[in-house]
């Protein structure tokens, strides 16, 4: 959870130096303009607007650490949802800012639709990747029980083969989930690489409310699944203990 109030402080600090201290070299884009592109931005409403965002995320995500210490999950997966609906939003209207592309009267400056038009392109390539993280994170997980050992498909899957499997069982319940570092949260399905309280270092494929879970440890990780529903989770679970006992 601590990575959430580290998180919150950089936003909040960043905000402070873009919008108290006026480091505008801190604004991407803004800092690598000729003086002459420079002058035509207004640069002091386009701080403001950058503060705002910056003190918004920053209270998000210190809000999602505090939620998390009292075990409340959901916190989480609303601040980075924030983040991504607030950061679109960024893109978007942080161009009205700039005179290089608009003139004084609010209209599109002749050849600037072509700058314009890579914003637009980088908003919806951030749609689009997120819609297709959103459908994939949040399908069931898929198992193989092969000749060579335990596949799990989709993203983050591997195949783990049975010699390296030390320990097989079912859980009732998941560990405390401290934080993930490398995978993806949508509500309850938890996949990729996280780190929980008991375990440290754990890698899940889980859909967090549809218990049991199975719990395997391998020669070099913790690795934690569950499938569509309880029967077919306790089915697979039968054909592993029969393959490594």
């Amino acid at each position: 959870m601590w990575i959430y109030f580290v998180i919150a402080i950089f936003f909040i600090m960043t905000g402070i130096a873009i919008r108290v201290f006026k480091w505008y070299f801190l604004i991407s884009g803004y800092n690598t303009m000729s003086n002459e592109k420079k002058d035509r931005v207004d640069i002091e409403g386009l701080a403001r607007f950058m503060g705002t965002y910056l003190y918004a995320n920053g209270i998000a995500f210190l809000a999602a650490g505090i939620l998390q210490a009292m075990g409340i999950e959901a916190g989480v997966t609303a601040a980075w949802a924030f983040f991504g609906a607030s950061t679109i939003y960024l893109l978007i209207r942080a161009q009205k800012f700039d005179g290089n592309i608009y003139d004084k009267n609010g209209k599109l400056r002749k050849g600037a639709w072509k700058q314009l038009a890579i914003v637009v392109g980088i908003v919806a390539a951030i749609l689009i990747g997120v819609a297709v993280l959103m459908f994939y994170s949040s399908q069931p997980t898929k198992v193989s029980c092969l000749e060579e050992g335990l596949q799990i498909h989709g993203m983050y899957g591997e195949t783990y083969e049975w010699e390296t499997i030390q320990e097989a069982r079912l859980m009732e319940t998941l560990p405390r989930i401290e934080w993930r570092s490398n995978g993806s949260q949508i509500g309850p399905h938890l996949k990729g690489n996280f780190r929980a309280a008991e375990l440290g270092a754990v890698k899940l494929f889980v859909n967090a409310n549809k218990p049991p879970f199975v719990y395997l440890r391998t020669d070099n990780k913790i690795v934690i699944f569950n499938l569509a529903d309880e029967k077919e989770t306790e089915y697979v679970y039968s054909k592993i203990q029969s393959r490594i006992e």
